[in-house]
């Protein structure tokens, strides 16, 4: 013997008669709400400063009109047959050198691994790019002139001709530590 359901028919009178009753007592707390709203609106009045008037542009002339213009070429060549006049001795012997193979590096690429003293003489091995180099008191390194000065043990002393903040041509001493290799 099977079972059959009750018929829909009651279920869904049951439910048609508690939903309207549930959505109408939602009402009224809506209606609340409005009513508290409104009062909000009217109650809150906005502070808004008002803006300043703009002030008045008045332009001024360019007094440097005539003056030589900063971007010029004019300046340029004036400022390069300048320092053509000028040559510094420090930079010009130089220049009038060939250079050296180890002058191609930044002197952070270049580390010491080493040094050794043949026939008196002391020379410092020098590690750029994977290959060993020897170096003595006298060669050059580095992209500043850099000419080595004093070869010890444990670093290699050198003096770089660098340009100063007013662009003038000095002397830098500079210094490569031995470096050590962890193991």
């Amino acid at each position: 013997m099977t079972r059959r359901a009750p018929p829909a028919g009651p279920r869904l009178l049951g439910l048609c008669l508690v939903v309207p009753a549930l959505l109408a007592g939602c009402g009224a707390e809506h209606e609340e709400l409005q009513q508290w709203m409104e009062q909000q609106r009217r109650e809150v009045k906005p502070s808004v400063t008002p803006l300043s008037p703009p002030r008045r542009f008045d332009p001024q002339p360019y007094a440097s009109a005539q003056a030589v213009d900063p971007f010029s070429q004019q300046k340029l060549s004036v400022a390069l047959k300048h320092e053509a006049r000028q040559p510094n001795s420090l930079l010009a012997a130089e220049l009038n050198r060939r250079r050296e193979p180890l002058e191609a590096y930044p002197l952070d690429s270049m580390s010491m691994v080493g040094s050794v003293n043949k026939q008196g003489r002391p020379y410092g091995l020098l590690r750029v790019d994977n290959l060993l180099y020897q170096v003595k008191v006298g060669d050059y390194l580095g992209q500043n002139y850099g000419r080595i000065m004093r070869i010890g043990e444990t670093e290699i002393t050198l003096r770089e001709i660098v340009q100063d903040a007013a662009g003038e041509w000095i002397e830098r001493p500079a210094t490569l530590q031995l470096q050590e290799r962890g193991r």
